[in-house]
């Protein structure tokens, strides 16, 4: 069923194709429009299977030090097929029970996690009330199947939803480096779609292909160094991304903030969670 134009939560600059049409963004799309033409960017595609770049409209060779990989994009991983069909219908199906809440640039999300006020740099517990119950087996199939993940303890939970319909999509941007750690894990689901990285200094962009079902964990330099995008276009059906956050530094054993990072890794990880949306509901009853 189509959304109406009264699920659109774009503000600012953001937009989605359901108030696009408004006055106040003629101006932004004409902007951005001029300034994709005034740019010169070099285009890489990531290969999944051996980690390396290589142009765009090229295949890969999975040679080492061949002189098209001169772009490196760093801490990116891509695990096929982490879920089955049959899981993956579970999970929507758990994920559909809930509230969704309309999100910027046409997007749809679900929020099991600490209220974050990321200007502030201030954290609100009251509400959260751990991860999603179905997001157990998945937490520990990372600890006992990928050896990069056996010690993530993820304190945040974010269900996206991406629809052609709305023009869904994300900016190129940076996951806040105060509260988040190192890693950022997503499952892909529904749908096949490309995460593209940028680097705006080199007017560089990669393409990172994220199959159907497929675990993707960003880390490192891709983390810090790159920002990631998802582009309208890349949205060819439904697709839903569960990420997984978790603490930085200061929120860990020897951080200023250890005794608030603890209480929090031990309330996301009874997965006894509510969504941010449902608590707040219930509380204002």
């Amino acid at each position: 069923m189509a959304a109406s134009k009264k699920n659109c939560a774009c503000c600012g600059i953001r937009k989605c194709l359901l108030c696009e049409d408004k006055g106040r963004l003629k101006k932004i799309s004409q902007h951005t429009v001029e300034e994709e033409h005034t740019k010169a960017i070099q285009r890489y595609n990531f290969c999944n299977f051996c980690g390396r770049t290589f142009p765009k409209g090229q295949e890969c060779l999975h040679q080492k030090d061949i002189e098209e990989d001169k772009i490196r994009l760093k801490g990116v991983t891509v695990i096929p097929d982490f879920v089955n069909e049959d899981e993956e219908q579970t999970i929507v199906t758990e994920i559909d029970k809930t509230i969704w809440k309309a999100s910027q640039s046409g997007r749809r999300k679900q929020d099991f996690g600490p209220q974050v006020n990321f200007k502030k740099r201030k954290l609100k517990e009251k509400n959260f009330t751990g991860l999603p119950q179905f997001s157990k087996v998945l937490v520990e199939r990372m600890w006992s199947m990928v050896p990069t993940l056996s010690d993530f303890q993820p304190v945040e939970l974010c269900n996206l939803e991406y629809v052609p319909h709305r023009g869904s999509s994300i900016d190129p941007h940076f996951d806040d480096f105060w509260v988040w750690g190192d890693r950022l894990v997503t499952l892909n689901l529904l749908s096949q779609s490309t995460l593209t990285f940028s680097d705006e200094g080199y007017n560089t962009e990669v393409s990172v292909p994220m199959p159907r079902r497929s675990l993707i964990i960003v880390r490192g330099p891709a983390r810090y160094n790159w920002k990631h995008a998802i582009k309208r276009q890349d949205i060819v059906s439904r697709r839903i991304a569960i990420t997984l956050r978790e603490l930085a530094q200061e929120f860990c054993e020897g951080g200023e903030n250890h005794s608030v990072g603890s209480e929090l890794i031990k309330t996301a990880l009874s997965f006894q969670g509510k969504s941010l949306q449902v608590t707040m509901k219930d509380h204002e009853c």
